[in-house]
């Protein structure tokens, strides 16, 4: 008998979504709009993080030392910081090598380069260039180290300078751009999967409204709630699922066609490769989205009917 109810439901459901061609069409599109919406906003948040971590890879701290700081004392203070939780990464420069690198970025500039050979020595000293495991943690670092440069003696007399605070103010920029993106994203979402809501309600109540008579002839003869919302609920799946599909198709061929453009100007997010790697999830966030929406939707519309 069970099945033979689930049958008959998803017969009558079936039947309902092509008898209402019209009305279903325009869910179908509603969906569509909702789903390509979440699409959207999913590779939004994949470039926003690409670009957000090109960015983080350009944060750091730089540990000038003065030119007679023995390099046992450095190297001992980069173990110290290298021993923070904070600390992701920490790179040392030697004298030599802070001056090839100066040689380098100056390589057109005759007169900065005369001038250092005038000079006949190197007037650099070493460096340690740190990279925290996330950006608020700077200031803790920097914090440490002015611990450090507040010791009498020892590894804190050889820091020449630390340029946290020449940095500071493009570093909290960048702290208060990751959360306020967080949360707007957040907004952005929940406003468009209400307007979905009520969108899909609207579409899929006009299929029931032209049912009610039927309905209120099925809840008075002593029908189940679940085998009158049954077919509706059907309708709202075959109409999510087909919504999904073609979402998920013309989201992958603007993936594809902005996929040249995105590789350049998207800190180097090639947003095909990003689709195709993850599918999965947008498959299952865009399909889950959309039948969700029909279920919901039909369950919200005939609900007001169920009481006749």
């Amino acid at each position: 008998m069970f099945w033979t109810n689930v049958q008959r439901i998803c017969k009558s459901g079936f039947i309902n979504f092509w008898r209402n061609g019209f009305v279903s069409l325009a869910s179908v599109l509603v969906m569509i709009i909702t789903m390509l919406v979440v699409g959207l906003m999913i590779f939004g948040s994949a470039v926003f993080t690409s670009s957000l971590e090109q960015l983080k890879q350009k944060v750091d701290i730089n540990v000038y030392f003065v030119t007679t700081a023995p390099e046992e004392n450095i190297l001992a203070l980069k173990k110290d910081i290298e021993a923070l939780v904070e600390v992701k990464s920490v790179e040392y420069l030697s004298r030599e090598q802070v001056l090839e690198e100066f040689k380098s970025r100056h390589e057109n500039d005759q007169l900065t380069i005369q001038a250092l050979e005038e000079l006949g020595e190197n007037p650099l000293g070493a460096t340690l260039n740190i990279r925290a495991r996330d950006t608020s943690q700077y200031e803790s670092i920097a914090k440490f180290l002015d611990g450090k440069s507040a010791g009498a003696t020892g590894s804190a007399s050889l820091i020449s300078k630390i340029n946290y605070y020449d940095n500071k103010t493009s570093i909290d920029a960048l702290n208060k751009i990751i959360s306020s993106s967080t949360r707007v994203g957040t907004l952005i979402v929940g406003i468009f999967i209400v307007m979905s809501i009520l969108i899909t309600f609207v579409m899929i109540q006009l299929v029931i409204y032209t049912a009610r008579d039927e309905i209120s002839v099925m809840r008075l003869v002593g029908a189940s709630l679940m085998y009158i919302r049954g077919p509706f609920m059907v309708t709202g799946i075959m109409s999510g699922a087909i919504a999904g599909i073609i979402a998920l198709i013309i989201l992958y061929g603007f993936a594809w066609w902005l996929a040249p453009s995105s590789s350049i100007f998207f800190g180097g997010l090639n947003l095909a490769s990003y689709y195709v790697s993850n599918f999965p999830q947008i498959f299952g966030i865009i399909m889950g989205s959309s039948v969700f929406l029909g279920i919901f939707g039909s369950y919200l519309a005939v609900r007001r009917y169920l009481t006749i």
